[in-house]
């Protein structure tokens, strides 16, 4: 299977999330991470999501795909969701950053 999410026809909604790690937190972070991915995916309009791996000063990038703004705003105020965001600000990132985007075109190539 590939490490790509499958995404509908645009329009839909990218939601890029990229956060600077605390030095040696990555143990405690990843679990919460899967959990995380697991209630997303549970979500109504949670189309995929995309992640690298983190560099050598802790940077990571994550993308999820959404139908529209309305599934990106429930899936803001879930509760075990805003419950992670607290945390990730009083214990494992030093800063992130979240943008929305429109996907208004895409292509691909599969050898």
């Amino acid at each position: 299977m590939s490490p790509i999410a499958p995404t509908p026809e645009p329009p839909y909604y990218a939601v890029i999330f990229t956060s600077m790690l605390r030095p040696g937190k990555l143990e405690e972070y990843a679990p919460l991470a899967a959990e995380l991915l697991e209630l997303a995916r549970a979500h109504e309009g949670f189309l995929g999501r995309e992640t690298s791996p983190r560099d050598e000063q802790g940077m990571g990038l994550g993308l999820s795909y959404w139908r529209d703004l309305e599934s990106i705003q429930a899936w803001k105020e879930d509760i075990k969701h805003m419950a992670a965001q607290r945390k990730g600000r009083a214990q494992w990132f030093s800063e992130y950053k979240v943008r929305v985007a429109l996907v208004q075109r895409d292509y691909a190539f599969v050898a």
